[in-house]
C-alpha cells in the first residue's frame, strides 16, 4: 500500500511538472544580452545542451582571444562527451603534435586528436578531415590557422566536431517517435520529456532529420509567446487581498511552511501563488541538483525547448495544439479541492521522499527515450500513473481527443510534412493521441523500425 501511495505521489509531482515546467524560468530569465555573433547562434544554442561550456562565458569576453584555462576545459568536456560514445579505439592511433597555443590551427590539431583515437574514417590530415566534415570554415582570408581563436570560435569548432562524430557514429539519442502519412502529407510524432540534462544530446541524425525537413512544428503550447506566459502568470497569483491561506486548509498550510523552511524561501512571496502554481514551482525546485544541475536548468534542456529555440532560429512556423492560455484555464477550472491536493502531493513528496523517487523515475525516462524504447518508457510510465483523480483526468484524456482531432485535421486537409513534439505520456496512456489516430483509421508507425 505504501508503495503505491508514493507512485501516486511521484505521478502528481511529475504530471505537473511536465506540463508546465518550462514556463517559469522563461518568465523569470535574465534579459541580459550575450556577446556572441549572428553567425553562430545556431551552432550555439546546440552546444548549450552538450554541457561542454558554462553560458556565463557568453557575458565575459566570448568574442575575444580565448585563454589556455578556458580551452583546456572546453577540451576536456569535449573529450568526455565523445568517450560516451564507446567507440572501438583506433589501434593505430598517434596524436597528431601541437603547441598548447591559441590559435585556431593548433585547435584544429587538439579537436583531430580527440577522434583520431577512435576507429573512425577521419584519414590522416587534421585540416583536410576538418573541412571536408564541415567543422572547420573558412572565408575569403581562408582557414586562418595562425589567427588567435576566440572563445567564440573554439566553442563553434567543438560543438561541430560532436555533433559530426555522433552522426559519424551512427548515435544519439532517438526519441520515443512516431511517423504517419496519407497520400500527401507527412507527421511525425515525438513524445517529449519536458526536463532534460546534457546526457540527452546530440539527437539521432534520423529525428533532426525529420523535423529540418518538416514545414512546421506543432506543441502543446509555444513557450516563447510573452503574452500568453503574462496571461499564464495573472491566472496564477492571487488578486490583491487574497492569500493562500485564505483558501487551503491548516494542515496543508503548515506543510507549506516546513517546505518554506526546508528550501529556505521567503513566505511573503508564496502565499501570492494558487496552488496550481506553487505545486509546479516547488516540483521543479525538488529537482534541484538531481543530475547536478537546478531545475531551471533541466527546463532548458528540455525537449520541447530545444525544438521551439531551434523552429525560432530557422523561421519555422510554430503552430499550438493548445496553447498556454489554454492550459492555464484548464488547471484554474480545476476544483479547488483537487488544486489544494496538488499542492498537498508535492509537498508529502518533498516532506517524506520515498525510495522510488522522482530521479529514479526520470533516470529511467532518460535512459529510455536515449535509446528510443518505445516499449519500456511506456511501461514505466504507465506503472507511474497513479489512481484516477480529477488532475490527472484534466492533463490527460479529453486533450489527447482534442489534441488527436486537430493532428487529424492537419492529414486531411493540408499538404506537406509536420513535427509534432508534445508530453511522451500523450502518445503512451490507454486512450492516447496514437490511440484516436488509428480508431480513424491511420497507420502509426514507430520511426525506427
Amino acid at each position: 500500500m505504501m508503495k503505491k501511495i508514493c507512485k501516486h505521489l511521484i505521478a502528481a509531482m511529475l504530471g505537473m511538472a511536465l506540463m508546465l515546467s518550462t514556463i517559469v524560468p522563461a518568465i523569470q530569465a535574465e534579459q541580459s544580452i550575450p556577446d556572441i555573433s549572428s553567425w553562430a547562434i545556431e551552432t550555439l544554442n546546440e552546444g548549450e545542451k552538450y554541457g561542454i561550456f558554462p553560458t556565463e562565458w557568453y557575458y565575459d569576453g566570448f568574442r575575444s582571444e580565448v585563454s589556455i584555462e578556458r580551452l583546456n576545459e572546453l577540451l576536456a568536456l569535449t573529450e568526455q562527451k565523445i568517450a560516451a560514445l564507446q567507440l572501438p579505439e583506433n589501434k593505430q592511433y598517434s596524436p597528431i603534435s601541437y603547441k598548447e597555443d591559441t590559435t585556431r590551427g593548433d585547435i584544429v590539431n587538439r579537436l583531430y586528436n580527440i577522434v583520431a583515437r577512435y576507429d573512425l574514417p577521419v584519414g590522416n590530415d587534421a585540416v583536410t578531415y576538418m573541412a571536408e566534415r564541415n567543422i572547420l570554415r573558412g572565408s575569403s582570408s581562408g582557414f586562418e590557422l595562425d589567427k588567435k581563436a576566440t572563445t567564440q570560435h573554439a566553442v563553434v569548432l567543438a560543438v561541430r566536431l560532436i555533433q559530426d562524430t555522433y552522426h559519424l557514429a551512427q548515435q544519439g539519442s532517438k526519441g520515443v517517435a512516431w511517423v504517419v502519412k496519407d497520400e500527401d502529407t507527412l507527421v511525425y510524432l515525438l513524445g517529449s520529456i519536458h526536463l532534460g540534462t546534457p546526457d540527452l544530446y546530440p539527437f539521432n541524425k534520423k529525428l533532426l532529420t525529420a523535423f529540418e525537413e518538416s514545414d512546421a512544428l506543432l506543441v502543446e503550447a509555444n513557450l516563447l509567446d510573452m503574452e500568453s506566459l503574462e496571461y499564464y502568470m495573472e491566472r496564477a497569483m492571487y488578486a490583491e487581498g487574497t492569500t493562500l491561506q485564505d483558501t487551503v486548509s491548516a494542515e496543508t498550510f503548515a506543510k507549506l511552511e516546513k517546505v518554506a523552511a526546508l528550501y529556505k524561501l521567503p513566505m511573503d512571496l508564496l502565499v501570492t501563488q494558487k496552488p496550481w502554481m506553487l505545486s509546479n514551482s516547488l516540483s521543479l525546485l525538488a529537482t534541484d541538483d538531481f543530475f547536478g544541475m537546478s531545475g531551471e536548468e533541466m527546463t532548458m534542456h528540455g525537449i520541447d525547448m530545444y525544438f521551439l529555440l531551434n523552429a525560432l532560429l530557422q523561421g519555422k512556423p510554430v503552430i499550438e495544439l493548445e496553447g498556454i492560455k489554454a492550459q492555464a484555464d484548464k488547471i484554474e477550472a480545476l476544483s479547488p479541492e483537487a488544486q489544494e491536493q496538488s499542492l498537498v502531493d508535492v509537498l508529502n513528496s518533498i516532506l517524506e521522499p520515498s525510495a522510488d523517487n522522482e530521479y529514479n523515475v526520470m533516470n529511467d525516462w532518460f535512459n529510455n527515450w536515449k535509446s528510443g524504447d518505445i516499449l519500456a518508457f511506456a511501461n514505466s510510465f504507465q506503472e507511474m500513473q497513479g489512481e484516477a483523480s480529477e488532475l490527472n483526468e484534466m492533463l490527460f484524456g479529453l486533450r489527447d481527443e482534442q489534441m488527436a482531432k486537430k493532428i487529424i485535421s492537419l492529414l486531411e486537409n493540408e499538404e506537406g510534412t509536420y513535427f509534432v513534439v508534445v508530453g511522451a505520456g500523450h502518445f503512451l496512456i490507454e486512450k492516447s493521441i496514437r490511440y484516436h489516430l488509428e480508431q480513424s483509421g491511420y497507420k502509426v508507425e514507430p520511426l525506427y523500425q
